[in-house]
Order: structure tokens, then sequence, then C-alpha cells
């Protein structure tokens, strides 16, 4: 009985999330005049795709969604990149005042961003990198790598010393150690880290909408917004660009869920 509940409750769960998604593609592909008579949960009577067309046309989605692609990748392969740096000085080489630096990226992590924008804002201004994809690389690596480093340092805290210790004994030196043992061994939770930091930086809105101001710089998400606060669009369009912002990340989660599937699976057994 127990376990049929468990069942139940797990169905109406996934049908809760799978609903807002089928729901919006059903009207992205819904012509208006189908829209102003059946209403947003009626289905459409004929596949109608000129909304999203229109739409993919009107912002020059593809542009954005390279803008997306090329900052979100960046910034996943350096925040991991520099959360294994400082995760490896943290949880293995032990520094001096580890506890206090690791209390330092649980607050950066804590920070709203809306504490950290006028700071982030002027001094990208004065060092001339303001609306630039670079300063979105710097800023949001340097975010995500606070939390992967916080999280890394307590995986590598419990990393077993024998490993170090038997390729120290072979004449590995530090940085040798890192990549021939530490790396290898930590990969699982290294692809999961770095699929989630894509993720978030691609769903980032805020901070892009402040620093990329330019129309050819801009993301998925800050050209969806800033399009339907200047332009009339019908429902219909509203959902075609939903879904078009949509769909890219829900592709690369699915090309990536073994990676996930398999990372988290490695961590809990370890």
């Amino acid at each position: 009985m127990r376990r049929g509940s468990l069942l139940v409750a797990l169905f109406t769960l996934a049908g809760a999330m799978i609903f807002p998604f089928v729901l919006v593609a059903m009207n992205a592909v819904k012509s208006p005049a189908d829209y102003s008579t059946k209403g947003p949960f009626g289905l459409p009577s004929e596949l109608y795709f000129k909304g999203l067309v229109d739409f993919w046309f009107r912002v020059d989605f593809g542009e954005k969604i390279w803008n997306s692609f090329l900052i979100s990748a960046t910034v996943a392969v350096l925040a991991v990149v520099l959360s294994v740096l400082n995760a490896y000085a943290l949880g293995i080489g032990r520094i001096k005042g580890r506890l206090w630096v690791l209390v330092l990226f649980l607050v950066g992590n804590t920070l709203p961003q809306e504490a950290l924008v006028f700071p982030l804002f002027y001094l990208a201004r004065e060092v001339g990198l303001y609306d630039t994809h670079l300063a979105m690389i710097i800023i949001f690596t340097v975010v995500q790598a606070a939390f992967g480093t916080y999280l890394l340092s307590a995986v590598l805290g419990q990393f077993p010393r024998e490993l170090i210790e038997a390729a120290s004994m072979d004449g590995a030196g530090r940085f040798t150690v890192l990549m021939r043992v530490v790396v290898p061994i930590s990969r699982p939770t290294l692809a999961v880290l770095l699929i989630f930091f894509f993720i978030w930086t691609w769903n980032e809105f805020f901070l892009p909408l402040i620093f990329l101001v330019s129309n050819d710089l801009q993301t998925v998400p800050v050209s969806l917004a800033v399009l339907q606060g200047e332009k009339f669009m019908d429902a219909t369009t509203s959902s075609a660009s939903a879904l078009l912002g949509i769909v890219p990340a829900v592709v690369f989660f699915l090309l990536f869920q073994r990676t996930l599937t398999r990372g988290i699976t490695v961590g809990a057994i370890k």
C-alpha cells in the first residue's frame, strides 16, 4: 500500500513538472485564431510553425544561441579547472587558514546578485569590459568556482591519502599527482559540476541583462525578455519564444544525462 502511494506521488510530481513544458509546446504550434477560439488548454487544429519562424528571425535567435553557448561552455570549463585547483590546495594540501577560506567561498555563494551588480558594473566599466562577453565569462567563472571549490574541498578532503603517498614515493610532483591521480579518480564528480555549471550559466538572466546591452551580444534569456518588453507579441509567439529558449538546455541535459547519472551514482557509492 505504501509502495503504491509512493508511485502515485512520483507520477504526480513528474506530471506536474512535465505539464508546463507540454503546454508551452502545444501553444507554440497553435495559430493565434486557434488560441483565441480554444484558449491555452485546447488542442491545435493544425500545426502552425509561423510563430516559431517569425520569432527566430526577429531576434536572430541563432546568434543568441551561439552567445549563450560560448559563455556557458567557457564558464563551465574554466570554473571546473579553477575549482579543482582551489579544492586541491584546500582539501588535500591543507593550507593554513583553510576553514576561513572555505567560509569566504560559502559567503560568496550566499550573496545575492543584486548586492554584487553595482560594484561589478563600475569595475567592468573602468577596465573596459562592460558590454563584452569576457566580462560575463570572468564574473560567472568566479561565481560558479566558489560553489565548486566549496563542494570539491569536502570531496577531496576524503581522498585516499595512500594513493597520494604512493605517487609521491614514485617521484611524482604535486601537479603530476593532481593530473595523474586526483583528476582521473574525481572525473565523475567533475563531469557533474561541468553539466550544472553549463545549465546554470545558460539560464542566468539578471547579470547578462545589466552587462550585455548590445543586441548582437545578448544571450537567450535576455533576448526573450527584451523583445517581449519592447514589442507586442501574441500568446502563441510568446510560447514559441519560451519553447526555443528551453529546448537547447533540455537537449544538452539529455545528451549528458548518462554522464550526470554515472557521476551521481559513483559519488553516492563512494
